[in-house]
This record gives structure tokens, C-alpha cells and sequence, in this order.
């Protein structure tokens, strides 16, 4: 059986700039769990205008005792697609894990798009999938005990956005950016 998560949420920044610091949020002291983010391939798609961005993430987190015989080791690779459609104001991550997938595969949608209402607004949806197909009457088990470590940690990702766009904010960085952009459309 699949267990799902869905939420929703709202930042009180731009699209541009929630855009900019997701791309940006790692490091952060709330993804600690994150050991690296690699850009594999990054792209401009001809036909739609779109950037699109393959990433590599290495994570840890600890193994429940009970899986430590499915699971070596505690690191995890996820691997994240990104779309960013800037004429639509919107940016679309999908990851799914690449590994531990004989104990349950992981598949993540977030959606960030500018509030149609309030353009200092950006709509976060979140969209997840857990399924696991070990067997031995565990499938159930593992997909509950995932689902919720899953909430727990959508907070602190959440957070980690927060800490990056307040960081940004104060460095400075969004209005430099936004001067560069202004230069580059004149």
C-alpha cells in the first residue's frame, strides 16, 4: 500500500526570491542531514525557455533498529530534478531516492508558484509518496514510521528556507541580484 503527504504553505517573499534561496538552502543548521548537493547537469531548455537542474544529494540519517539489518551504512542519495518556468513564476523539484529502495522508495513533488493575489507571495505545495515492498508483513510498518519522520522533517526544511531567505535578505543578496536583473533586461 502507498502512504501519502500533501501540505501546503505560503512564504511571505516573492516568487524570485523563493525561487533563488531554494536553489541556494544548503547549507543550512536545519539540513544538517544534507552532507553534500552536486549539480550534475544544468540547462536551458530550448524549446520552453525553462532552466532545468539535476542534482545529486547525499544525506545521513540515523537507521531505525529495526531496519538496521535491510540498511548498511547511514548515508542515503536522493537524486533532485528541478523546472524553473520564470515566465509562469513557477518551480517544480521532483527527488526520489536512489538508494534503500529494496526497504522503500521516497518520491517527493514541491511546487513553489507566485501567489496569483499577492505577488510578495509564493505557494508551496508538497506532494509525497512512500512505498515499500519488502515483505514479511513490514510493508505497512515501514511506510507508517517514514510518513511520519517525513512530517517531522518538512518543518525543518521549512525552517532551513526560512533561515536561507532571511540570511539572503540581510546580506544584501536579493537586491543585488535584482539590480543585475534590471541591468540585464535594459
Amino acid at each position: 500500500m502507498v502512504k501519502f503527504f500533501q501540505q501546503r504553505y505560503s512564504y511571505d517573499y516573492s516568487w524570485n526570491t523563493v525561487s533563488y534561496a531554494f536553489l541556494n538552502r544548503y547549507p543550512n543548521p536545519f539540513a544538517t542531514h544534507v552532507l553534500t548537493a552536486d549539480t550534475l547537469d544544468h540547462r536551458i531548455d530550448e524549446e520552453t525557455g525553462e532552466l532545468r537542474i539535476t542534482r545529486l544529494l547525499r544525506k545521513t540519517n540515523s537507521v531505525p533498529r529495526w531496519a538496521r539489518s535491510i540498511i548498511r551504512g547511514n548515508d542515503a542519495y536522493i537524486l533532485e530534478e528541478v523546472v524553473v518556468d520564470r515566465q509562469a513564476g513557477r518551480l517544480v523539484s521532483k527527488t526520489r531516492n536512489i538508494t534503500h529502495t529494496r526497504l522503500m522508495k521516497v518520491e517527493e513533488k514541491q511546487t513553489l508558484k507566485a501567489d496569483p493575489l499577492d505577488q510578495n507571495q509564493t505557494l508551496c505545495k508538497n506532494e509525497t509518496s512512500i512505498v515499500s515492498s519488502i515483505g514479511y508483513g513490514l510493508n505497512s510498518r515501514i511506510e507508517n514510521f517514514s510518513l511520519s519522520r517525513f512530517a517531522e522533517n518538512i518543518s525543518k526544511s521549512r525552517k532551513g528556507m526560512l533561515y536561507v531567505l532571511e540570511l539572503a535578505q540581510r546580506k544584501g543578496l536579493f537586491r543585488q541580484r535584482l539590480r543585475v536583473e534590471q541591468q540585464l533586461e535594459n
